[in-house]
């Protein structure tokens, strides 16, 4: 009876039984409504239809048209790059855009099959085809881990675990895995053969064979080189100018797989059907038909565990390039319905004998270039894949394999990052520099797995040993300075803080694990608590794009802030961001501060001022050697510079306290007041 009362008396005492008990009620309660939203959240395109403006229906149509034509050339490429036959590339073209129509969040991300994507299914195609499976089983098994992993982070919303792979790490890897796809497709590129896998051995034997290369596949691989070129650089120099060197240029691949598969055909079809008369190799493009099947369990579980680089490396990819063009188009992605979809579509696609998919950054640049105006443009681009796979297989059997390696090798360049960007990092964070050659150097010349795998492995063990080793700061008799600036420091808060200043006081160190989140929480605040500058990007409902997920967003924040007359929000002027606590800060927190300076002045207008307290020097260093991108300005007496607004440097005025900065003097109020006696001035004198 006794344990029968401790047992009710702690059930009523105890802090955290009640605290379980209230949050199981309200959650109880909102279950019913949370379950609509989340499953309406899901399909996207409910939200947006019915706003579809019909006068974008053509820019969709193009840009559709576009796309598959790009696909085409693109997705056999890719598959080449898998060691799967080619016509598996079309395969695994044509649900992805379609699918995205009702569940994407980016009406300018294409996805489909990528370089990436396909060099890591090729490791894991290299090892299992030994033991008597057919390279396109692997790939489609590959796809449906990359569809598990995908489904698991997106629907239970742990997306946040991608950002524990730096942009550093990316860049470092991605490059790697660049070189590495294009020196796997020079054999291809000379007609050479036997040319072994590894990046010493492939230069080794490239070179060694080059008295033996095929002189026929050279004229064709480097004519289709050049071709690609000079179409890529008269869109460069002349495509804003002219529509048709635009369309030419970003339709190269096409037209460069168009020449040289005529020139096979005209010249290979003649000597029979037995391929090894021909005079240079061809890709044998066979006619296939749609049909499911399931990976064995046999073959899942070998494949499934050597699935997550493949995962990792396109979920990555993939948001960053939705991010990217979301924030150049002023509408707002979903990064957990973005892993939804991906998961969804490549689990789909693996009863197809497809391999994965994931957003492709040259295609989504062309559609974006297209002024596409929805995902409506899937449709298009899938019609235009289900009628290659259907009608064209006869031509495309032609295909040259030099022609598909001198697209894969002009795709993948622009990914090889610049000396510049790793100097930048020696420069401001030397753990990130080492970063990204772990990833670069061990991707190169291990594996791709191991590449990305020790590079993450890496940041988490330094961040771990700078928390285990921190320091301590000494204040005492002999150091006067320190004491000062402490006292002013517990004095810095100010009286009252104007209705268009918001202060945002960090309490983490800002670096690549939570840069990203960090970031979003302030801009959450920004627009809950402050309306949009008026403009043809913010404030009328009747000038904004197609997406609704920002919409929706700011609504919930809204309804769950108490704030029910959006009317009456103040504009926001001057962000102040209190750095007192943070130190330490990396090259990856230092680009999302320069996309969040971005994203703040679209909503709120160039005259915002952001402002920073309390920088530590050693936070403050890394500002300065990330130069020229920052500037970092003591107070507020020195005016922005001409030179330093035409290079897109980010000028920062620093601050003692946040009661300085609050009280500071405001630039943009001078400004207006100028403008203002200068209109009048024009006035008087017309």
């Amino acid at each position: 009876m006794k344990q029968v009362d401790r047992i009710k008396h702690s059930l009523q005492t105890d802090v955290t039984w009640h605290q379980g008990f209230s949050l199981a009620k309200r959650g109880a309660r909102a279950l019913p409504r949370a379950t609509a939203e989340y499953l309406i959240d899901k399909v996207p395109i409910v939200g947006w239809l019915p706003r579809y403006n019909y006068k974008w229906i053509l820019n969709d149509i193009i840009a559709g048209l576009t796309l598959g034509i790009m696909l085409i050339p693109q997705s056999l490429a890719y598959a080449k790059i898998a060691t799967i036959p080619v016509q598996y590339g079309l395969m695994s073209s044509w649900l992805p855009a379609t699918l995205y129509a009702f569940m994407g969040t980016s009406k300018d991300l294409s996805t489909g099959p990528t370089s990436l994507i396909g060099l890591l299914t090729a490791d894991v195609v290299a090892d299992l085809i030994k033991e008597g499976y057919s390279p396109q089983q692997v790939a489609s098994a590959v796809a449906m881990g990359m569809g598990i992993y995908g489904m698991i982070l997106g629907f239970l919303k742990l997306g946040f675990l991608l950002d524990f792979v730096s942009t550093p790490i990316l860049n470092g890897f991605i490059s790697a895995v660049a070189i590495t796809i294009g020196l796997g497709q020079v054999d291809s590129l000379l007609g050479e053969e036997n040319v072994r896998d590894g990046i010493a051995h492939t230069i080794h034997d490239v070179f060694s064979m080059l008295p033996q290369a095929n002189g026929y596949t050279c004229g064709i691989g480097f004519g289709s080189l050049v071709l690609l070129v000079i179409l890529e650089q008269m869109g460069k120099r002349w495509g804003n100018k002219s529509k048709i060197v635009f369309y030419l240029s970003i339709t190269r691949a096409f037209i460069a797989l168009l020449v040289f598969t005529g020139i096979s055909y005209a010249v290979n079809k003649p000597l029979g059907p037995d391929s090894d008369n021909f005079l240079f190799e061809v890709a044998e493009v066979e006619k296939t038909v749609i049909s499911a099947e399931v990976t064995t369990a046999e073959l899942f579980s070998k494949v499934f565990p050597r699935a997550i680089a493949p995962f990792i490396a396109a979920a990555v990819e993939h948001v960053a390039i939705a991010r990217a063009f979301g924030n150049r188009n002023n509408y707002e992605t979903d990064t957990s319905q973005e892993l939804c979809y991906l998961g969804l579509v490549n689990l789909i696609n693996s009863f197809f004998h497809s391999m994965g998919v994931g957003g492709a950054m040259s295609r989504t640049a062309v559609n974006s270039s297209c002024k596409v105006r929805s995902p409506l443009a899937g449709f298009v681009t899938t019609a235009v894949v289900l009628v290659s796979i259907y009608e064209l297989t006869g031509a495309l059997y032609w295909i040259p394999k030099a022609t598909l390696s001198a697209i894969v090798i002009t795709a993948i360049w622009p990914l090889i990052g610049s000396p510049k960007t790793y100097y930048h990092y020696w420069r401001t964070s030397f753990t990130d520099f080492a970063a990204a050659m772990v990833a670069f150097w061990v991707s190169l010349f291990v594996s791709t797995e191991i590449g990305i795998g020790s590079a993450v492995a890496w940041m988490i063990v330094q961040s771990l040993l700078r928390q285990t080793f921190s320091r301590t700061t000494q204040i005492g008799a002999d150091s006067p300075s320190e004491l000062q600036r402490s006292i002013d420091d517990s004095r810095g808060m100010p009286n009252t803080i104007p209705a268009d200043t918001r202060i945002f006081k960090m309490n983490e160190s800002l670096f690549f694990p939570n840069a990203q989140r960090m970031k979003t929480q302030i801009m959450d605040t920004i627009q809950t608590h402050h309306s949009a500058q008026y403009s043809s990007t913010n404030g009328s409902e009747a000038e904004r794009n197609w997406s609704v997920v920002g919409e929706r967003r700011v609504r919930k924040l809204r309804k769950a802030a108490g704030v029910h007359d959006a009317g009456d929000l103040p504009a926001i002027r001057v962000v102040i961001l209190d750095w007192s606590r943070v130190n330490h800060f990396d090259t990856t927190a230092c680009l999302k501060m320069r996309e969040f300076m971005a994203e703040v002045r679209k909503y709120a207008g160039q005259g915002v001022e952001i402002r920073f307290v309390g920088l530590a020097q050693h936070v403050r260093n890394r500002f300065d050697r990330a130069r020229p991108s920052w500037r970092l300005i003591d107070g507020d007496n020195v005016p922005t510079s001409k030179e330093d607004k035409d290079n897109k440097v980010e000028e920062v005025s620093v601050y003692r306290n946040v009661s300085e900065a609050v009280s500071a003097f405001r630039y943009n109020d001078v400004d207006r007041v100028m403008e203002e006696k200068m209109k009048l001035d024009r006035v008087e004198e017309a």
